[in-house]
């Protein structure tokens, strides 16, 4: 392999994980009206993992991340700052960077098969629920008193299952089918 090529290489790497960044803000701004609104957040995260694999998710996740601490207004309702982070909520966004860990450790030991991202993508949502959950309870019981864990699985985590489940269907969907356009992606 020239320079050439590893410089193209790692050009292609960093445009993806900049445009998967993107992808996660504009996710982070659509909000869906129900008995309890949601974003598509999970879903630009689990669209990330799965087109460019865990190394290149996580790191455009990272880059989200830090994009919103820095103050740009890319989480959900245009907000932004270090203060969203340390906010009650802040949790689930640091937990999509520990659940995209995880997947990304979980594709280096099951592949990159359809079924083995969907079992990554569930186990990386699980893990995102517990890690924002456990970061809401600590944050909520600071400002405002204890809470029970199951008064905040209520708030937090019972009402986004079967959104966030439809959500790891249609980015596997989508996954698959940019894979066959975009064959550089794998």
């Amino acid at each position: 392999m020239t320079t050439t090529t590893m410089s193209r290489g790692k050009t292609y790497d960093m445009v993806y994980i900049a445009v998967f960044a993107v992808v996660m803000a504009i996710c982070s701004w659509i909000s869906i009206p129900a008995t309890v609104p949601f974003t598509l957040q999970t879903f630009g995260v689990f669209l990330a993992v799965g087109v460019l694999g865990g190394k290149r998710g996580t790191l455009s996740i990272l880059v989200y991340i830090l994009l919103g601490a820095v103050g740009v207004p890319v989480f959900a309702g245009f907000s932004g700052g270090i203060g969203s982070l340390f906010g009650n909520a802040g949790g689930y966004i640091i937990g999509f960077l520990v659940g995209a860990l995880v997947m990304w450790g979980m594709e280096k030991v099951m592949g990159r098969k359809t079924w083995a991202l969907a079992v990554q993508m569930v186990v990386g949502l699980i893990v995102c629920y517990a890690f924002g959950t456990a970061w809401f309870m600590i944050m909520y019981t600071r400002s405002a008193g204890p809470v029970g864990l199951v008064t905040v699985l209520g708030w937090c985590v019972f009402p986004f299952i079967i959104p966030d489940l439809i959500k790891i269907v249609v980015a596997l969907g989508l996954t698959k089918s940019l894979k066959k356009v975009l064959p550089i992606m794998q």
